[in-house]
């Protein structure tokens, strides 16, 4: 079974954080995140208050080619490293074989060090990282669905993957593939029947473990969390 994430309640860092020191911290941390991530992120920032946070989003259909996100954001780190002291990737590995980590070690440093979220992709760091290993091994043919890709199954999966046109690839892509496993951070049944849509499409098993934010919202709590305690206020 599925265990939820202990994560500290969403409030906990105005609550452990000195009033004024908050007041102070007045430099922004960007965020720059994959588009499937844009809506969660936007929801865990509204919900703690972090003014501070910026986000920028890379395409969401980079999801269908890892190949090309290492790239894309060499261009984005490129624009946006000068103009930041505080960087945070909103990616894990994300099936690039350890590019993304390249690429951040070209623009991190000991004073400005860049850092992203843990695992092997989305999935991983939604369910927590042990869980989702468990979850591997129940089924080693298990397609996983979020609450984006949930929403945009038509856009990303069916015309993404052109099975719409050519129906007859998705025995071949699926074939192997036993169940889906739907793992949402909101409690939603339109998006539950959608999941469930989907793999009646595909023609597999359906299973829902509710994760929430997960290692998601506990990696950027870190993230403004070291802001707070590194931060030292200029001078005049």
């Amino acid at each position: 079974m599925l265990q939820p994430q202990q994560v500290q309640p969403l409030n906990s860092l105005h609550k452990n954080t000195p009033h004024s020191q908050a007041e102070l911290l007045t430099e922004p941390l960007l965020v720059i995140a994959c588009g499937a991530l844009a809506r969660e992120i936007q929801q865990i920032k509204l919900l703690n208050g972090w003014q501070q946070l910026r986000i920028q989003c890379l395409d969401a259909e980079l999801h269908n080619r890892p190949e090309r996100i290492s790239g894309q954001l060499r261009s984005k780190l490129a624009e946006v490293r000068d103009d930041y002291q505080h960087i945070f990737i909103a990616y894990a590995d994300c099936g690039t074989g350890g590019e993304i980590d390249r690429v951040m070690a070209e623009f991190s440093t000991t004073e400005r060090p860049i850092e992203r979220l843990p695992g092997a992709h989305c999935y991983a760091f939604f369910a927590g990282l042990e869980a989702f290993d468990q979850l591997a091994e129940e089924a080693l043919g298990t397609f996983y669905l979020t609450d984006f890709l949930a929403q945009h199954f038509d856009r990303l999966i069916v015309r993404g993957m052109k099975l719409d046109k050519h129906p007859e690839i998705k025995t071949m892509m699926f074939g192997n593939y036993t169940r889906l496993v739907y793992l949402s951070q909101t409690h939603n049944e339109k998006l539950v029947i959608t999941a469930q849509q989907a793999a009646q499409y595909l023609g597999l098993a359906f299973e829902q473990r509710h994760t929430g934010y997960g290692l998601l919202e506990s990696g950027l709590q870190a993230q403004v969390i070291n802001q707070v305690i590194n931060f030292q206020p200029q001078r005049v």
